[in-house]
């Protein structure tokens, strides 16, 4: 079988880095990023859920290569208030912080309703 072996979807390869930077020497405040063993789960998160949110992003946005290259390109242009490494890393701790206040709601919710039903009995 000619597939690449499913492991090699998300194990980073020793050596490569996850997410490597790369600056746009044509257009001010812009920059590519790749990020290594991710998809189109990450990059849409990233673009419409973070990035599309600050008011110093001018464009964001992001594309597959290939569909057995497990890597995405993501590109960030900015304003001069602000430069694409530190749209990119606030977009990255917001996201952090959502998904830290989901999974906590979610186990309180969890919890709620794990001792409603051990009353019900």
């Amino acid at each position: 079988m000619n597939a690449p072996d499913r492991y090699e979807r998300f194990v980073v390869p020793e050596g490569v880095s996850k997410v490597s930077y790369e600056r746009d020497t044509k257009i001010i405040n812009a920059a590519s990023f790749t990020i290594e063993r991710e998809d189109h789960t990450i990059g849409n998160i990233l673009r419409i859920r973070q990035l599309h949110r600050d008011e110093n992003v001018l464009f964001a946005g992001y594309k597959l290569p290939h569909p057995l290259q497990y890597k995405i390109l993501l590109r960030i242009h900015t304003t001069s208030q602000s430069s694409p490494m530190q749209a990119y890393n606030q977009a990255i701790n917001d996201l952090d912080k959502e998904l830290d206040h989901l999974k906590n709601e979610f186990e309180v919710e969890l919890a709620r309703h794990t001792g409603k039903q051990s009353r019900d009995y």
